[in-house]
């Protein structure tokens, strides 16, 4: 499926005493990635939003394999694992500089009517960006 990288500088901030990025942030980094693939195909969740659709995070799962740091710029991958219906499934690996694997995660997202506040299918301009 549409596969997109996204690259990310670790602040300061980020790190804890022991100059790790701290774990709470990861969902952030999910969080830009999958803004940035959706932006990639010419998708604005911005727009989405205004025409009615949210999509909250179902699901978030993670494995740390090794720690990242401050400075380090980060390769975010992000995949769509299947063609979404009612909710949409990415896989994520998170790569340092020198290409090592870091961290695994996966996210679900259900698509969700922003006033009835009830699942959605998925919009049909998405599943054509999709396709192309």
């Amino acid at each position: 499926m549409k596969t997109h990288h996204t690259y990310v500088k670790v602040r300061y901030a980020e790190t804890d005493q022991m100059g790790v990025v701290h774990h709470g942030n990861y969902a952030q980094y999910l969080e830009i990635a999958r803004i940035d693939w959706l932006e990639q195909l010419g998708i604005s969740y911005a727009s989405m939003e205004k025409e009615g659709v949210m999509l909250p995070v179902y699901e978030m799962q993670f494995k740390f394999i090794k720690p990242a740091k401050f400075d380090d710029t980060l390769k975010i991958e992000t995949r769509l694992k299947e063609v979404p219906r009612i909710k949409i499934e990415f896989e994520y690996s998170i790569y340092n500089r020198q290409e090592e694997l870091l961290t695994t995660a996966s996210t679900v997202l259900v698509f969700m009517n922003a006033v009835t506040k009830r699942p959605m299918k998925c919009p049909d301009y998405v599943l054509e960006k999709l396709s192309l």
